[in-house]
This record gives structure tokens, sequence and C-alpha cells, in this order.
């Protein structure tokens, strides 16, 4: 059994995991606000002009009682629809605000944790490891198994289904060669993506006067270019002119930059830097959660040895792949590669064995633990074996280690 400080629950840690838990839906909320104030300001400015109008002119007489009881519906119907959209983003927002309870609750059950010896938090970190699959699962498309699970769990408010349903479905619409729905989600986002100084607008501008070169469609693309890039043309000085020389190059030109101007590539790069753009507004990582988690739990198990040329040598792979997968995760098949390129793990404290031994190989463990694999594995008195490549030594051939 694990000491008390190994096995201590380090709430810090666990929550520097799980802040887009909760950074998400803020982000959410103030988005849901951003647009219900703008429909609220456009459709009440909107009435006030047209009331405004109509009452001067009905005093001065220069409209008819027809046109004031037309212009009074026309008032009518409009704020009937600014109330059926303010219903809609306030059905958002109570859908919001349950997640946040629910989000706030899964946290502070684990507040309430203070080793992971305690029986809860078995069930608690399966139900963290549901959510970060189906985390995974979502960022990869796989909607309708992340959706299952999140059923079959019931923690529909512990994922965020919908954020991810909607970006994979303009991410799937860029990779068909459309942006029409990117498009829409840079006009809602406008301002932020300014703040940000992303550059999706531009390259979505950009693709489709590349489209409408590509077609033939020249005085379009033109009046496409006049339109659009003249907001860019400090910003993206290069890049429009280039564009403005697609003009005298057809798209099957071998010549470059123009070549990759046209490229069918140009829309998974653009799929990607949409993905990138909407991440970064919502305030999610760039990977899945899965494998910053993955990542750590590898790092924390990894040891300079795990790596070793002999724990790869090609001279003993029978008892390199046995042994070590018994022994320790990283060295397991499974793992292995995937460990090889994370960082050893900092340890403040040190867990060496006892009576340390040195073996010709270069390899250290601890004579207790020589002397008992030993007697499981009946070798003959005063010899022992490398745990991991299964090398046999006598006990003189080892050498004492001290540690200062």
């Amino acid at each position: 059994m694990a000491d008390h400080e190994s096995s201590k629950i380090n709430h810090d840690n666990h929550l520097l995991l799980d802040q887009p838990l909760l950074r998400l839906p803020c982000e959410l909320l103030k988005k849901n606000f951003r647009a219900a104030h703008f429909t609220f300001e456009k459709d009440s400015t909107f009435v006030k002009n047209l009331l405004k109008e109509t009452a001067t002119a009905s005093i001065n007489g220069k409209t008819s009682p027809q046109d004031v009881v037309k212009n009074l519906d026309t008032m009518l119907t409009r704020m009937r629809g600014m109330k059926r959209k303010l219903e809609s983003y306030s059905e958002e927002e109570s859908s919001i605000y349950r997640q946040v309870d629910a989000r706030v609750a899964h946290l502070k059950e684990l507040s309430t944790m203070h080793t992971v010896e305690d029986i809860r938090y078995e069930a608690w970190s399966r139900q963290r490891l549901d959510r970060l699959v189906v985390d995974y699962m979502l960022r990869h498309g796989y909607n309708e198994s992340a959706i299952s699970l999140a059923n079959e769990r019931q923690m529909q408010d512990l994922v965020d289904i919908d954020t991810f349903v909607a970006m994979d479905k303009i991410r799937r619409s860029l990779e068909n060669g459309s942006v029409t729905e990117a498009l829409a989600w840079c006009s809602e986002n406008k301002k932020a993506l300014r703040n940000m100084g992303s550059n999706l607008e531009f390259m979505l501008r950009c693709q489709q006067f590349i489209e409408m070169m590509r077609m033939g469609k020249q005085l379009e693309a033109i009046s496409h270019a006049k339109k659009h890039f003249i907001q860019f043309r400090d910003s993206y000085q290069q890049e429009v002119h280039q564009l403005a020389g697609l003009l005298a190059h057809r798209p099957d030109t071998e010549l470059e930059p123009y070549k990759t101007w046209y490229s069918q590539e140009r829309w998974n790069r653009i799929a990607d830097i949409f993905v990138e753009a909407h991440n970064k507004l919502l305030g999610l990582p760039s990977f899945p959660l899965l494998h910053i988690a993955l990542s750590s739990g590898l790092s924390a198990l990894k040891t300079p040895a795990c790596h070793s040329s002999q724990a790869t040598s090609s001279s003993q792979p029978s008892h390199s792949t046995s042994l070590t997968t018994n022994v320790c995760p990283i060295c397991s098949t499974e793992l292995n590669e995937l460990a090889r390129n994370v960082p050893y793990a900092h340890h403040s404290k040190s867990h060496v064995e006892h009576d340390l031994l040195l073996l010709p190989n270069g390899r250290v463990y601890g004579k207790a633990r020589l002397e008992e694999y030993a007697a499981k594995a009946g070798l003959q008195p005063g010899h022992c074996k490398d745990l991991v490549t299964g090398q046999m030594y006598t006990f003189d051939q080892l050498k004492k280690v001290f540690i200062t």
C-alpha cells in the first residue's frame, strides 16, 4: 500500500486539468449575453426610430392614418420577433447555468476526498475518464459515439456536446469546399476574432476569390476583391499582392506561389485555422484533454531506464517484451513508444530502494528485490537476474551503490 504522501490527492493539480470544465460555460454565457444585447439594441433602435418618424409625420399631417397603422403593425411584428429571440437566449442561458451547477457539484465532490484510497474516488475518477473520452471523440468527429457514451453515463451536463458538434459541422463544411457557415460564424464573433488577431475571415475571403478564379469568373473575383480585400491590404499586403497576381495565372499553373494558392489542400488548412480560432475564442485547449492527462501520467512513471538501449536491445527480444511488461508500464510494448518523447517527472522526494546494488550492465536494484526475484525464479544460491533484461549474474559481480 502506498504511503500517506503518495496517496494524498492534490486538488490543485486535478483542477488544472479540469479548468475547461468551468471556463467554457463562462465563455458561452458571455457570448450569449452579447448576442442578446445586440438583438435588443438593434430591434429597439429600429422601433424607436420608426415610432419617432411616424409620430412626427402624423403631427405634421404628412402621413395617412392607414400608413400610421401599417407602421404600428411593423413595430409590433418587430417586437414580437425580438421577444422570440430573447426567449431563445433566455433558454440558452438557463441551460448553461444548469451545466455550471452540475460541474461545480462534480468538482465539489472531489474536494471532500483527501486520498486516492477513498472508495468514492474510484467512481469519481472513472466519471472523469469518461468525460475525457467523450471530449476526445467529439474533437475527432465521432459525435454519435460521444453522445451515446454521455447518455449512457448520464453526464450530458458535464460534457460540451453542442459546442463541438457545431464546430464539427463548420469544419466539415470547410473540408467539403464551402465557406458559408464559417463566414456566418465569423460574423457572429467578429469583434472577438479581431481582438485575437485571427486571420480566419481573411483566409475565407481569399478562398472565395480563388474559387471564382478557378471557375473563370474573373469579373466577379475583381468585384469581390474590391469589396473585401481593401480592409486587409495593410495587414496582409503581401498576400493581397499575390492574390492579385492570380488574375494572370490559370488554375493549372506550376508557378509558385500561385500553384499553392490554387491547391485543394488549402481547404484543410483553413479548416485547421477555424478549429484553432474556435478553441482559442472559447478558452479550450488545442489538444484533447485525454492527451494531456495521458502525457502527465506517462511522465510521472517515466524513468531514464525506460528507454535505455538495454531495454530495447535486439539481443534479448523475448525477455524484454515479457519481463518489462510486468515490471514497468512505460516499458510495456503498448506504452513504450508513446512515452518516448514525454519529459521525466520532477520528484521532490526520492523513493529509491534500500541497499542498492549496481549490476555489470549498469542497472540498479535493491538487494531485497533481487533476492526475492531470485527465489521466485528458482535460481541457484548466490545468483541473481536482471528484472528487465533477464541477464544472469552472481552477487559477487555486483557493487554497492551509495547516494549522497
